[in-house]
C-alpha cells in the first residue's frame, strides 16, 4: 500500500507543476515576455488550459466574482495541499495493511 500513497503523492506533484506553469507562463504572457505567436509557446499554453480548464471552471462557480481577478488557481493549489495533508496524516493507513 505504500506504493498507492506514493503514487497518489506523485500525482499531487504532478498537478501543483501543471499549475505553477500555468501561473507563471500566464504572467509572462500578460507582460508580453512570451507570445502566443510562437508556435511552442502556443501549445504548451493550449495543452496547460486543456488540462486545468476543466477544473478552474468548476471552482469559478463557486467562487464570486472578484472583478478581473482569478483566485481559481490559488484555490486549486489550497485544494491540493489539503489533499496531500490528509494523506500524510493517513499514511499510517496505507501502511498498517
Amino acid at each position: 500500500m505504500q506504493s498507492l500513497f506514493q503514487i497518489l503523492t506523485l500525482l499531487l506533484d504532478i498537478a501543483w507543476f501543471f499549475i505553477i506553469a500555468h501561473v507563471i507562463m500566464s504572467w509572462l504572457i500578460n507582460f508580453q515576455v512570451l507570445n502566443l505567436r510562437q508556435p511552442l509557446v502556443a501549445q504548451i499554453w493550449d495543452g496547460l488550459n486543456r488540462i486545468l480548464e476543466p477544473v478552474y471552471s468548476r471552482i469559478r462557480q463557486v467562487l464570486p466574482p472578484m472583478g478581473g481577478l482569478d483566485l481559481a488557481p490559488l484555490v486549486a493549489l489550497i485544494g491540493l495541499m489539503i489533499i496531500r495533508i490528509v494523506l500524510a496524516n493517513n499514511a499510517g493507513f496505507f501502511y498498517s495493511f
